[in-house]
């Protein structure tokens, strides 16, 4: 397959749950699986958790500089999420699309549908559900990053977030993180293949159609 041919425009896989379902663990497990998958790296006000680092986990900023970058159209969504505002930057993620590379969105309901009014062709969206309440409060609580408030704020924003997941193409419950991961890999490998994304077949068609048929 000649270059022209394996041209392709990149995706942007946008994978949200409520807080604690295991989607941070299957987007870095994505990453180390998939060599052609970045991770878009979003803009938020909030400060940096024990062990994130700037600009590879978020890019910190204030609130002044993130008012500046919403008025100034930089970003492709935002949104207020539990006090702290967090956006995606524009320019990085319309760079990578165009030079075929795909890009992982790491951001909730509000955050998708932002992003739908303008870029719903190049997106492929993932919800990824805990298997119980009881799991997902779990699973908060064992990560030992929030403060008992704040684990009971995010349990009940959780079904607040939970009742957008039939807005999602796809839904996938997290019993098994191994699991999971297949599950979303499956997904896209079958999105890159769709004929919509595959810029070069037009070229390859058009080729194949000018070839003189078989002699019977």
């Amino acid at each position: 397959m000649n270059q022209d041919t394996a041209r392709r425009r990149g995706l942007m896989l946008v994978l949200s749950s409520p807080s604690g379902a295991g989607k941070t663990t299957i987007s870095r497990r994505l990453l180390e699986a998939d060599a052609n998958l970045g991770m878009s790296v979003s803009v938020t006000t909030r400060p940096p958790r024990p062990g994130e680092c700037a600009g590879t986990d978020y890019v910190f900023v204030d609130r002044p500089a993130f008012d500046g970058m919403v008025a100034r159209g930089d970003l492709l969504e935002h949104a207020l999420v539990f006090g702290h505002h967090y956006g995606t930057p524009r320019a990085p993620i319309e760079a990578a699309l165009a030079a075929g590379r795909d890009m992982m969105f790491d951001i909730d309901w509000q955050g998708t549908r932002q992003l739908a009014k303008t870029m719903r062709a190049d997106m492929v969206t993932v919800f990824i559900l805990p298997p119980s309440t009881a799991e997902l409060e779990h699973r908060l609580r064992s990560r030992r990053q929030d403060s008992e408030e704040t684990v009971h704020r995010r349990m009940a924003q959780a079904h607040g977030e939970i009742s957008h997941w039939d807005e999602y193409d796809y839904v996938i419950v997290n019993q098994d993180v191994g699991t999971s991961l297949a599950g979303v890999l499956a997904i896209l490998a079958a999105e890159r293949l769709k004929r919509t994304r595959q810029e070069g077949l037009i070229a390859l068609v058009a080729d194949l159609l000018r070839l003189d048929p078989p002699p019977r």
